[in-house]
């Protein structure tokens, strides 16, 4: 250590701890600088602070605390990290996450072939917005490719998985070569910013692009992979003992930014939430708001702050009056209040005897049953044509509520419109469950298959049923559950985009046209209800034709990430939080 440490150390034994003026400030004083060329690498998310190349713990808090508004900077490899916290402990802090390293000599290679995706380089600026939404859905930072060192200097390398039929980016992964990056005498080399897209339905992308980037790097004559994994992450940590990592006894330090509050804020309520409770949780506890969890398995809990109390059920609050909820609820009288409020509705009516439905499905030839009260899209049928049907439809809706409607049926897209404070926050487009075929195994094989994996993504909120409707879709496509679909084949198996059902959504609030944001602030201030999800039939989200389906007074909010929505609903509960 330099002959100055000894001097900060006495300082801080004297209870003072350096901002980072008083650190540069010291500097100057002591006569010193940072050390000759520390090592900080340009990741356009933030920076890598190589800790060994830094002279002293002063000059590496000195640049921890010079991060940059907006982006996260990691020192890794710190020796004594101790040190470097007692410079500056309001302002930085132990990083929770475990450093894990593979050395070459104990890789061994796949024996299992994954296929329909391939790995390349990121290259153009469109690959770079894809990373940036693959990153941003799994709530990481964008990377701002002007802002990454160049590779020729030891800058980093993006890779991407690609999907073979679609050529969508559905995994990424960025490699650092640490020889020369800072001319690591042990010749290792590190994996960051390992994602793979939440809705994907290959198998094993995640574990190709990790062993892509040890392959590439060993190919290069590198001896090791190290990686940072927060220490709670199961799922990848058993990746990453499978490939054979280690645990390595090292450390990282952060700077206590509002994109690191989670990790020095610590752990909220210890209550296993469902994901639509947790992030609205998340979002409260972040802000100092304390939460006290009533019911963990029905989302029950009650937000205090600033002598304001607020009990929720998920996104339902105390904001919502009874008669707001019972609106939405029953959707016969949805129905009235939209059609009263001059928006665009489906004809509907109470199912009643076999002559009313019948002269129901005569005047509009395809029809829709559901539960007049339901959610989850439990007991609904659509494009429904003959009466048998629609009388096997209403047997099934009765499952759920003895009252049953028909409406309409009307083309197009299923979008669902968050409206938070009669503000129009996310929009998103839902799609049907659906199979790619493999050519191999069996439609029921493939929706099982598929349904672990939307279980594994929701925490168990999103499958696909065998059921009657289910069924019914596939013998509309002329399939059944023994059929095997060709090679890259995509079928629909469900007709209703629930994401309960195993829907997916495909974000377009940005493109939203302007006649369908007012549509939904006037059903919104119609139902006088301040956070709500609405339901549209629509052909495309930049085209103004809609008709209203129905609305949710508890909408999921964490199905619309990216977008901020737990942010707006915390903003609508305590505005004074923000």
């Amino acid at each position: 250590m330099k002959p100055h440490a000894s001097a900060y150390s006495q300082r801080l034994l004297r209870g003072q701890t350096p901002s980072y003026e008083r650190l540069q400030a010291r500097f100057a004083e002591d006569g010193s600088e940072p050390g000759p060329d520390p090592i900080a690498v340009h990741c356009g998310w933030g920076r890598l602070l190589i800790g060994h190349t830094f002279p002293d713990p002063a000059s590496l808090a000195c640049e921890l605390l010079h991060e940059a508004p907006g982006e996260r900077d990691i020192a890794l490899y710190v020796a004594a990290p101790q040190q470097v916290l007692g410079l500056e402990p309001a302002q930085l802090f132990l990083d929770p996450s475990d450093t894990l390293r593979l050395w070459f000599t104990d890789y061994r290679q796949a024996t299992r072939v994954f296929r329909g995706f391939r790995i390349r380089r990121a290259q153009s600026e469109a690959d770079w917005q894809a990373i940036n939404t693959l990153y941003q859905a799994r709530g990481m930072l964008p990377v701002d490719p002007q802002r990454l060192t160049p590779r020729h200097e030891g800058g980093p390398v993006y890779w991407l998985a690609e999907d073979e039929d679609s050529g969508a980016v559905i995994g990424s992964v960025m490699g650092l070569n640490h020889h020369k990056a800072f001319h690591d005498p042990e010749n290792g080399s590190s994996l960051w910013c390992l994602a793979v897209d939440p809705h994907c339905t290959r198998p094993g992308v995640g574990e190709v692009l990790v062993r892509h980037l040890i392959e590439h790097f060993m190919s290069r004559g590198l001896s090791y992979l190290d990686l940072s994994v927060l220490h709670d992450n199961r799922q990848a940590k058993q990746l990453y003992a499978k490939l054979g990592f280690r645990t390595l006894t090292t450390f990282a330090i952060k700077h206590k930014n509002g994109i690191n509050q989670p990790l020095f804020l610590g752990p909220g309520p210890s209550a296993e939430l469902n994901p639509y409770a947790r992030i609205i949780v998340e979002e409260a506890h972040r802000r100092g708001i304390d939460v006290q969890v009533e019911d963990a398995d029905s989302g029950l809990f009650t937000l205090t702050h600033g002598g304001r109390r607020v009990r929720c059920r998920e996104s339902l609050s105390d904001l919502t009056s009874a008669i707001s909820m019972s609106l939405c609820q029953d959707k016969s009288l949805t129905h009235k209040v939209l059609k009263a409020a001059g928006l665009n509705v489906p004809a509907q009516q109470r199912v009643g005897n076999a002559d009313d439905n019948l002269a129901f499905l005569d005047e509009h030839t395809r029809v829709v049953v559901k539960p007049l009260d339901g959610e989850q899209g439990q007991g609904v049928a659509v494009d429904l044509c003959t009466i048998e049907e629609v009388q096997q439809a209403i047997d099934s809706a009765r499952q759920f509520d003895s009252r049953v409607l028909l409406e309409s049926f009307h083309e197009g897209l299923d979008l669902r419109i968050l409206v938070i404070g009669f503000e129009v926050v996310a929009a998103a487009i839902r799609h049907p469950a659906h199979i790619v075929g493999d050519g191999q195994h069996s439609i029921g094989a493939l929706i099982e298959a598929q349904s672990r994996r939307r279980q594994a993504a929701t925490d168990g909120e999103s499958k696909i049923p065998l059921d009657a409707e289910t069924q019914r879709t596939l013998h509309a496509a002329g399939y059944d559950y023994d059929s095997i679909l060709p090679p890259g084949q995509r079928l629909a198996v469900r007709r209703t985009a629930n994401l309960h059902t195993g829907g997916t959504l495909e974000d377009v609030t940005a493109m939203l046209h302007p006649t369908l944001i007012d549509a939904a602030l006037r059903a919104a201030r119609a139902l006088d209800i301040p956070m709500v999800g609405l339901d549209l039939m629509v052909p495309a989200a930049n085209r103004p034709e809609y008709v209203f389906i129905e609305a949710n007074e508890r909408a999921g909010l964490a199905n619309h990430e990216p977008q901020p929505t737990a942010e707006r609903f915390v903003d609508l509960l305590f505005p004074h939080s923000r």
